[in-house]
């Protein structure tokens, strides 16, 4: 739309922009402008800044209101730099003078028109983000999971600076950390993670800090760090229980203070930040070990999440099979697959030691590899079809020799304790006995702890 009260300018410009590829519509004042922009979608507003009726800037502002969206390039015959910079505060796109080259405006418009696709993408992609990290995506209609998406809702909503997640491996914490954040006033700003476990110690400050040029030998430039990056958005701090003591203190002074300091900088830097901790340890029993510090770990649990482990919600298995039979279908375009009553039966029985993450490798599988429209337990891997106990698959085989009770009980013990990767809170879990009687039992066994 050019907006312009000088004929021959508005017909110059929609000449040669036609010829340019462009679809240009002119208008004779700013009224006329803005009704026509109300009736019909434009992407960029050539306006001069001086016309009867209506200025320039009022139409601006007019245009901003309407959509803010709409890239303005103002064009006037006043160079007063107070003006430009009146435009600008008001939401221009740029500011071209009179006389000016055509070349200088076809310029002006790439750049305009690119900034818009930009634009509209970022929008999509948020779009997209918002829909896959929805609340209502973490799958489940057992009251522990319902209570789960109440809490997060609630949190996502409030103005809560600091939240724990805690759980087992593949239980969803990261899939909750996103939605807190995509649902919150936070979403269009950064979200952004680091592993505590993955990242060597002696660059975990600098990446979490960033650092002064020359603070140490390979540190040419001046970096920011993640917290200073995030800044009005989340920082996701992954495997927080592996964290070293160190960086434990100063983690606990941002908390406090919302301050920090670059490696080798002497300014404090504030932020405003959520953090979110996620952990699949037992971090009480860390803190009563002297391995995580207390002090940290009452203020990382100001507002807590506790992710249920599938085997203690199996009413949510089928449901989450569907979810993801129908989200790979659409995935990979395969025609969609249903669930059998006996696939039913073996999902509902499973002990889920890999919990949702598990479940859902296996139903990609599936979706990729099986022609069968209806899933079939034959469909199902090994390790979950003979794990449920059904008929005719027993979990343990009696051999003809026969064996003793403490044989099987210690090949059970040794295979929860390889399932949990060491880990005796999950192996505990996998046996449904404390850990104390694991321990016991480990101790029974000669089984390395």
């Amino acid at each position: 739309m050019v907006i312009d009260d000088e004929r021959l300018v508005r017909w110059s410009l929609e000449q040669k922009l036609s010829r340019e590829g462009y679809e240009v519509e002119t208008a004779a004042s700013g009224e006329e402008g803005l009704e026509r922009l109300k009736q019909d979608g434009h992407d960029v507003v050539l306006l001069d800044l001086r016309m009867p009726g209506m200025d320039g800037v009022q139409v601006l502002q007019e245009i901003k209101k309407l959509d803010r969206d709409i890239a303005v390039i103002v064009i006037t015959a006043d160079a007063a730099i107070a003006r430009a910079v009146e435009c600008i505060r008001h939401g221009a796109h740029n500011y071209l003078c009179k006389p000016f080259e055509f070349e200088e405006v076809c310029v002006a418009l790439e750049k305009a028109c690119e900034e818009l696709k930009l634009r509209r993408e970022v929008t999509r992609l948020h779009g997209q983000q918002h829909t896959r990290f929805d609340v209502a995506n973490l799958v489940g209609g057992s009251a522990a999971m319902r209570a789960v998406r109440e809490l997060i809702g609630r949190i996502a909503q409030s103005d809560a600076t600091t939240v724990l997640i805690e759980g087992e491996n593949g239980t969803g914490k990261e899939l909750a950390a996103r939605a807190i954040h995509f649902n919150s006033a936070r979403a269009d700003q950064p979200l952004l993670d680091i592993n505590c476990s993955a990242v060597p110690e002696n660059l975990f400050e600098s990446e979490l800090f960033g650092h002064e040029r020359g603070a140490f030998t390979d540190a040419r430039t001046t970096k920011k760090g993640l917290l200073e990056m995030a800044d009005g958005g989340t920082l996701l701090l992954d495997e927080v229980g592996d964290m070293k003591p160190a960086l434990q203190a100063k983690l606990l002074r941002v908390l406090e203070t919302r301050t920090f300091r670059r490696v080798g900088g002497t300014q404090d830097i504030s932020v405003d930040v959520r953090v979110i901790a996620l952990t699949n340890k037992d971090m009480a029993t860390a803190v009563s070990r002297g391995e995580f510090r207390q002090d940290l770990y009452y203020r990382l649990k100001v507002i807590a999440v506790k992710m249920p482990a599938l085997r203690e919600r199996p009413e949510d298995a089928v449901m989450l099979a569907e979810h993801f039979l129908q989200r790979f279908a659409a995935e990979f375009k395969k025609a969609a697959k249903r669930l059998s009553d006996e696939a039913k039966q073996v999902l509902a029985g499973y002990r889920w030691p890999g919990n949702v993450r598990e479940l859902r490798n296996a139903i990609e599988r599936i979706v990729i590899l099986e022609p069968d429209e209806v899933v079939l337990p034959k469909h199902l891997p090994p390790e979950i079809r003979l794990g449920t106990g059904l008929p005719g698959k027993a979990v343990v085989e009696l051999p003809p020799e026969g064996l003793t009770l403490d044989q099987v009980e210690r090949e059970l013990v040794r295979q929860a304790m390889e399932r949990a990767g060491g880990n005796q809170t999950q192996a505990a879990a996998l046996l449904g006995i404390e850990r104390d009687a694991l321990r016991r039992r480990l101790q029974k066994y000669n089984l390395t702890a």
